[in-house]
């Protein structure tokens, strides 16, 4: 099936929001959503306790031709460590010496039955 980019857009903001939903469930807080900078954009922002989680949402109807969180190459985690730090310094969070962690949160399978992973720390940043 093709899918145009509204189509994909939906569709990323469907999971996305699950997610976001997931990570509450698991005491986590929102802060934002789909941060941009102009090296790229960071799906969710949460808050865990004292640390700021910024978090890359992937989906994949199956892990045919790899898993979801796989996608996450260092290419782009480098444009989302590059989007974060432009992030705390605009809440000027970067002057309280602020603890980050970067995840990964992995969705695959069927709408009515997905699998959600979470991978906590699944890189660093500088």
């Amino acid at each position: 099936m093709l899918w145009n980019s509204h189509d994909k857009r939906k569709i990323g903001q469907h999971y996305e929001q699950l997610a976001k939903r997931y990570l509450q469930q698991h005491g986590l807080q929102w802060l934002a959503s789909n941060v941009s900078s102009r090296f790229g954009e960071i799906d969710l922002v949460m808050q865990d306790n004292d640390c700021i989680v910024f978090v890359e949402v992937k989906f994949r109807n199956n892990n045919d031709y790899g898993l979801a969180a796989e996608m996450v190459n260092s290419s782009k985690q480098q444009k989302i460590i590059k989007t974060a730090q432009i992030f705390l310094q605009k809440q000027r969070l970067n002057e309280y010496n602020t603890h980050c962690r970067f995840d990964v949160v992995s969705i695959t399978g069927k709408e009515s039955t997905p699998t959600i992973c979470w991978h906590k720390n699944a890189f660093y940043g500088e």
